[in-house]
């Protein structure tokens, strides 16, 4: 009789304590940098949005500084669903869907104002639809931001001066053609790359301020340029097969916390970049802040015509994002 009435009660306990039938929904986010970067920050604000409004029903947990693989990996386990969302940069999104070499093309924006205008209209939501090819249910962009080039071999003023530098870049068909046009020897190389910069295995990187402060960059670099050749966005995103699980309420959910998250970092990054440049000087490093970019334009304007574009969707969409950018 005991035993019947301790699990009668035990049963009402379960019906009336919300989240004790099922534990709250543990989502797996990933991201590659370590905390205080511009990824994490999106990452922190949307596990405390999220948490908060669904009272508990939803836990985020973070894995970061390539606890858990570089981008590419993360994308990988993201597409099986073994990690449930990530933010990730959008260079090495292109082996996955040659679209997205669309936002990475080279002196696209002229502003954050015009990043903005077309990332978060229909024509950055066609690309973030169209990773429903691949297995990714792509929500917004976040901030990298403009990237910017650094090495420690010479000062760099025109596209000439580029010429022979052995730069790291992402693992994107399209960051290595731009170097390779400048006249460099691009280096894919997964992410950190302190070590490889400290020892002299590559010259010099190329990557927005944030990198260079988080990662103390001054300390292995000794010139930057501020070439903002490329505006780099990140992309947050989902696992197509764990999303198609969620009801839609709780998916119009995570897709705002995650909207806010992103406008939250976006205008944090922007508010920091005077400070961080005026860190650099101080710290030492010698920066080029007049380049003459039209010579680097110069030598990238024949991309469009290459064959990372030549598929008729891919070109399509890159000629429409040049004419709303003009």
């Amino acid at each position: 009789m005991k035993c019947r009435k301790i699990l009668y009660l035990s049963a009402v306990f379960l019906l009336l304590v919300p989240g004790a039938v099922s534990a709250a929904r543990l989502i797996k986010l990933g991201v590659v940098t370590k905390p205080g970067s511009a990824q994490n920050i999106v990452a922190e604000k949307f596990k405390a949005l999220l948490e908060q409004r669904s009272g508990g029903r939803f836990t985020v947990r973070i894995y970061h500084s390539r606890s858990i693989g570089t981008e590419t990996e993360i994308l990988q386990q993201i597409q099986m669903n073994t990690i449930q969302m990530g933010v990730v940069t959008a260079g090495p999104f292109d082996t996955f869907d040659p679209i997205v070499r669309v936002i990475n093309y080279p002196f696209l924006f002229r502003d954050h104002a015009q990043a903005d205008a077309i990332l978060d209209g229909p024509l950055g939501r066609e690309i973030l639809d169209d990773l429903e090819r691949v297995g990714f249910k792509g929500l917004c962009f976040s901030e990298n931001g403009f990237r910017n080039l650094t090495n420690n071999r010479r000062p760099v003023r025109s596209a000439d001066d580029v010429r022979g530098l052995k730069i790291r870049v992402m693992a994107s068909a399209l960051h290595k053609a731009i170097w390779q046009a400048l006249g460099a020897n691009p280096t894919p190389m997964p992410w950190p790359i302190y070590s490889e910069l400290e020892q002299g295995v590559i010259d010099g990187q190329e990557n927005p301020l944030w990198v260079m402060e988080v990662y103390r960059f001054w300390e292995v670099q000794k010139y930057m340029t501020l070439t903002r050749h490329v505006y780099s966005p990140h992309i947050d995103v989902a696992s197509l097969i764990w999303w198609q699980t969620l009801a839609p309420a709780d998916r119009e959910m995570i897709r705002k916390a995650m909207y806010e998250a992103a406008l939250f970092q976006r205008r944090d990054n922007r508010a920091r970049n005077a400070a961080r440049l005026a860190l650099l000087r101080e710290k030492g490093m010698i920066v080029e802040e007049d380049p003459d970019l039209a010579s680097f334009r110069a030598r990238v304007t024949g991309l469009k015509k290459m064959d990372l574009f030549r598929e008729p969707r891919v070109h399509a969409l890159l000629l429409r994002v040049l004419a709303a950018t003009r």
